[in-house]
């Protein structure tokens, strides 16, 4: 049992010797361009829902 559980982590260790990690500016363009998209998607889905919410106030009254 403790040998198959050593085996593991002997192979975690060696997998993750094969990671190739992003660099510094890697990380800080794929940051912007998530925070604009989120900006972006937050704004489209604002608007149709306040034009979702007009069409309902107006077939309610």
């Amino acid at each position: 049992m403790f040998e198959r559980i050593k085996n593991f982590f002997r192979e975690v260790k060696i997998e993750i010797k094969k990671v190739v990690f992003p660099s510094m500016e890697e990380v800080k363009g794929s940051t912007k361009v998530v925070v604009v998209m989120v900006f972006i998607i937050a704004i489209f889905l604002g608007l149709i829902d306040l034009l979702l919410s007009k069409l309902v106030g107006m077939v309610v009254k």
